[in-house]
């Protein structure tokens, strides 16, 4: 082998060498707490703070604008709670609405529900506040058998945000269950009114993804939301919820 063909044959391997998979290894961590509070405030950058202050202005007034009132503070929680009906009521409008037909059920995640709505002024922002997400409300069609497994579920974890259905929970059993005043038919098909996170089966919602038909709105729940404050503002209403015994326990 000559001199030549000798060099490309050394800078050949190296280049093969150089190409081989590496495998690497953290063999150290450290973090520290950085607080973002009034003590970073010596931090900011001047400029920039003025740069978004008008920004900052425009979107407090949009926030901070009244579009409603709330007759008594709402919160969520299991089984029943008026912050879960209402929200579920609204969705279940909203879907009839949409579809121009009576949906049967709607179902709202006591987990997504973000924040308490105080009695007095509903603000923009409060309404970002409990919907911060931008989920969509969906309409799906769901088996009897499918919904009354989707009620054990429910019964188990204690409830959940639900409108158009009446259950009761007994030994962490759903029992009883009626849907429009009529025994849930497990061969039946009902419309369902809900998000379209639970309608991918998450917060182990799993039998609202085995639906046989689903209509995506595109709305957003924050829209409907406000958008029902609005109107009933116009009207002279305050927003109002209630107590109903759709989910009874039941010892």
């Amino acid at each position: 082998m000559n001199f030549k063909n000798l060099f490309f044959t050394i800078l050949l391997a190296v280049s093969l060498a150089s190409c081989s998979h590496k495998t690497w290894t953290i063999t150290h961590a450290s973090s520290i707490k950085i607080p973002i509070d009034s003590t970073t405030e010596v931090l900011a950058d001047k400029s920039y703070k003025a740069y978004l202050q008008p920004i900052k202005q425009k979107l407090d007034a949009q926030m901070n604008e009244v579009i409603g009132q709330a007759s008594e503070t709402m919160k969520g929680h299991a089984p029943e709670s008026l912050l879960s009906n209402f929200n579920a009521d609204v969705y279940r409008q909203a879907a009839s609405d949409f579809l121009g037909e009576k949906v049967d059920i709607a179902i709202v995640n006591l987990g997504g529900l973000r924040t308490v709505v105080p009695a007095g002024n509903i603000t923009v922002g409060k309404v970002f506040e409990l919907m911060p997400f931008e989920n969509e409300l969906v309409v799906l069609w769901l088996k009897g058998d499918k919904l009354r497994d989707l009620l054990q579920f429910f019964a188990g974890v204690g409830g959940e945000g639900v409108s158009g259905l009446r259950m009761e929970i007994s030994n962490g059993k759903a029992v009883n269950v009626t849907v429009d005043g009529k025994p849930l038919d497990v061969e039946k098909l009902y419309s369902i009114a809900t998000n379209d996170y639970l309608a991918g089966g998450n917060d182990k919602m799993v039998q609202l993804a085995q639906y046989e038909k689903r209509v995506n709105t595109g709305v957003k729940i924050r829209t409907i939301l406000l958008d029902y404050i609005k109107n009933e503002t116009k009207k002279g209403n305050k927003i109002q919820s209630k107590l109903d015994g759709r989910i009874t326990p039941n010892p």
